[in-house]
């Protein structure tokens, strides 16, 4: 038998390799560093070194690994070989896993470099079946599904340790402030088709059977109350139903939360992300990515700007520092909720003042338990005129509760600092401005991120479609990452 010269046999060509120090697959850093003593079938594929040049420094840090040596009952794909395909998947735009796979196909040098379990064949001068190294398209979507979102974290953590160490290199000072905002997630359910014919599209009790995890929520039009102007009237005659009133755009779906550094003169990059049901309220993203924010910075951010969405006294109290007046948040205020009052001022013992402009008297203090997400200690204050003691003065403005049975004007509000910055912050300063305008750079993100596809998934799944919005502002840090070495070369 004439053996063809051509063909290598893969255990000649492995060891070859090897002897030669070349990186090993799966080694993407590796590689990336060492592109020169890369196979040559690697290094004459575009795709192959556009992409090593794309995902190898990302991986400097190890990712959590699943156990390869345990028998999965399907080819054990490494998780970094899969995470590094699904961003190929997004930064190539396709569509669906099969896409990617056939993407792959064409290109075996992806294959050997991204770490996928070879089969060796002696059919191919590179040393391995392309097709028969690939899973199916359902292993793939299987473990998007099954991954844990922790190993996707980790990658994304990872880029922003890179974006760090290239602004310590470049010499550029990180800003001190981050903005917060969310983004409403459809899912891919027939009750969010309009066409469809879904009886009772709108009642959280009937879950879609397309998606087990996605829940009703509303996307609010406004977060501040209608103009006087704005509100329409109430018909005299043939008055319209309440449930037939449009106050907002219902989805059933999810919400995206980020946390957003905006670098002057260069960009913006995403600091922390959640995905959670739509039904969960904006303010319920505020603790847990300012917790991954300080965990990433190793201390608090000085400076925060928001939409009123998160006009509450806790994100107040979390900017506030007794040693640095500088330290605070830049909210509108929203006349929502039970207290609308606007424009309330305090004595410098941190007293509210009534509409006369007396201090209240502080009459007890007590623990909010169920009007509030975060508990809370909340405070009563009476009018200065009945409390302690009763006297016999006048209101000096003649207030309509200034009589002996409504014992004059009563509040009702919580104890902390930062109830009082809520009413009290100069929202007409120029350093709230120049602070709040920093705010746009979440919209700049949230418009890459819909780029990408992070609106309208393909996915019928709570916890895969957290995992593509990890992948997704991974991805959106590392282009920024790389559009700051350009530009760094170019300087020079």
């Amino acid at each position: 038998m004439i053996r063809n010269p051509i063909v290598t046999p893969v255990k000649a060509l492995w060891s070859r390799f090897q002897a030669s120090s070349s990186p090993k697959s799966g080694n993407l850093y590796a590689c990336w560093v060492n592109q020169e003593k890369l196979p040559e079938f690697i290094r004459s594929s575009q795709p192959a070194v556009r992409f090593l040049n794309l995902l190898g420094p990302l991986f400097e840090t190890q990712i959590p690994e699943r156990n390869l040596i345990r028998n999965w009952g399907q080819p054990t794909i490494p998780n970094s070989a899969f995470l590094a395909a699904c961003l190929i998947k997004l930064e190539e735009g396709r569509d669906s896993m099969g896409d990617l796979l056939l993407y792959l196909h064409e290109h075996p040098a992806l294959i050997w470099l991204l770490g996928f379990p070879l089969v060796p064949s002696t059919r191919y001068s590179f040393g391995f079946d392309p097709q028969a190294s690939l899973p199916t398209e359902r292993h793939m979507a299987r473990l998007l599904r099954q991954t844990p979102n922790q190993v996707f974290q980790a990658l994304f953590v990872n880029s922003v340790h890179l974006l760090l160490q290239e602004f310590a290199r470049q010499g550029i000072l990180m800003n001190d402030c981050v903005s917060l905002d969310t983004k409403h997630i459809l899912a891919w359910v027939k009750e969010n088709n309009p066409k469809a014919y879904v009886d009772q599209r709108y009642k959280k009790d009937l879950q879609p059977k397309g998606d087990p995890d996605c829940r009703l929520g509303c996307k609010r039009k406004h977060n501040q109350r209608l103009q006087q102007s704005d509100e329409p009237a109430t018909p005299k005659t043939n008055p319209l139903p309440a449930g037939n009133l449009q106050i907002g755009e219902f989805y059933w779906g999810y919400g995206s939360g980020i946390v957003v550094v905006k670098i002057p003169n260069k960009g913006e990059f995403v600091l922390a992300e959640l995905t959670q049901p739509f039904n969960c309220p904006d303010l319920s993203y505020f603790f847990p990515l300012m917790q991954k924010t300080e965990q990433i910075l190793g201390s608090k951010p000085r400076l925060g700007t928001f939409d009123a969405a998160f006009d509450a006294r806790y994100v107040y109290d979390y900017f506030h520092r007794d040693d640095d007046p500088l330290a605070f948040a830049a909210v509108p205020f929203s006349e929502k909720g039970r207290y609308k009052t606007k424009g309330r001022m305090f004595d410098a013992q941190g007293s509210p003042l009534c509409a006369a402009g007396l201090a209240m008297s502080l009459l007890f203090t007590f623990t909010d338990r169920t009007t509030c997400l975060v508990e809370h200690e909340r405070s009563k204050y009476g009018c200065p005129l009945f409390f302690p003691e009763p006297t016999r003065k006048t209101c000096p403005i003649r207030h309509k509760n200034n009589t002996k049975a409504k014992k004059g004007c009563t509040v009702v509000m919580p104890s902390s600092i930062g109830a009082r910055l809520r009413y009290t912050l100069d929202r007409n300063s120029q350093t709230y401005k120049d602070l709040y305008r920093q705010r746009t750079a979440v919209e700049r993100i949230n418009s890459q991120a819909f780029q990408a596809g992070i609106e309208r998934p393909h996915l019928r799944n709570g916890s895969a479609i957290a995992n593509l919005n990890t992948l997704i502002y991974t991805l959106i840090n590392l282009r920024f990452f790389h559009r700051l070495r350009q530009q760094h070369s170019s300087a020079l």
